[in-house]
């Protein structure tokens, strides 16, 4: 059960030579790794956010398996955003696999471009120093990018010596392109982002049916490791929780939009209950967003820095 680890940033011995890298409190840009070795071959499940964190848990990855950042054979990254992709430059040697979606996802929000954010913050007004605010902990101006070198759709199934993985797209939900990696002989899976264990999901793609049905096929898999984008290992009901809030969301803005309301006063409006006490839950803000594009069938994006402004004074709200 998933109570067998507590939740403490390192590494954690899953094992079998299965390990899973934790970074409490598992908010914004807090994420989870991965790292799965058989005999003399390895697999890392992401990197994070920046090169520096990412040196660190190779370190400790190296201290626990033996296994060194010029030896990791694989690295899948689940989906593209920068906390699970930004430090793929530290393994210069190693194929980087990801879904399509995933690879044509990375190229538009580059480091660069979140690094000159950050740099500007207050300038770009509340938006900008909430951005600044969340991400003060990284540093992306060095980050040193390397690009997936092999891409797949669908299901992949690969070998990690004598252990065999699949990967599973379950995209587009949390982002276009996200990706399961199983390990079935170790009853282990790791979800990249389509669970955030006590902190608030976040719904960039869409749509939430995709994203629910993501949830239940890990509810399927023989499974009783899972390790998440963001928070604690869980179990199967952990899983159901984070399904229990993405219906609710979508009931609750499904109401609104056909009440009127913009997705500005849908956002402020909707109570989230026992879901309040989740990390970042001024997320409701994208979230409804995102659920107003697929009620209205369109395909408009509102612009990144809007969704940052908003989700800034919900925060603000949230807080008063």
């Amino acid at each position: 059960m998933a109570e067998r680890w507590t939740y403490a940033r390192g590494l954690k011995d899953l094992g079998h030579g299965v390990y899973a890298w934790l970074q409490p409190d598992g908010g914004w840009g807090w994420s989870n790794a991965g790292l799965i070795v058989d005999g003399d071959q390895s697999l890392l499940v992401d990197t994070l956010f920046d090169m520096r964190l990412t040196r660190d848990m190779l370190s400790a990855m190296e201290d626990a398996s033996g296994v060194g950042a010029d030896h990791i054979g694989v690295i899948v990254n689940t989906h593209a955003n920068g906390d699970h992709c930004h430090g793929n430059g530290c393994c210069p040697q190693a194929e980087i696999i990801a879904s399509e979606a995933s690879a044509r996802e990375m190229v538009e929000v580059p480091p660069a471009m979140l690094a000159q954010f950050k740099r500007m913050g207050g300038q770009l007004g509340p938006a900008g120093s909430y951005f600044a605010d969340i991400f003060a902990p990284f540093d992306f101006e060095g980050v040193e990018e390397r690009a997936p070198t092999r891409t797949f759709s669908g299901v992949l199934d690969l070998k990690v010596g004598d252990k065999a993985l699949q990967l599973i797209e379950v995209g587009p939900a949390h982002t276009e392109g996200d990706v399961l990696v199983h390990v079935p002989s170790d009853r282990t899976v790791f979800t990249g982002d389509i669970l955030f264990i006590d902190a608030t999901p976040l719904m960039w793609a869409g749509p939430v049916a995709n994203w629910i049905r993501a949830c239940d096929r890990i509810c399927s898999m023989d499974v009783d490791k899972i390790v998440p984008g963001h928070g604690p290992i869980t179990d199967k009901a952990g899983v159901r929780r984070v399904a229990d809030y993405l219906r609710y969301v979508d009931t609750e803005a499904r109401k609104r939009f056909d009440a009127g309301l913009d997705v500005r006063d849908a956002a402020l409006d909707i109570a989230l209950g026992d879901f309040s006490s989740w990390g970042d839950a001024e997320r409701i803000a994208v979230n409804v967003d995102t659920l107003y594009r697929e009620y209205r069938g369109d395909s408009v994006v509102t612009p990144v820095i809007e969704l940052f402004g908003l989700m800034a004074e919900i925060r603000d709200a949230q807080r008063a």
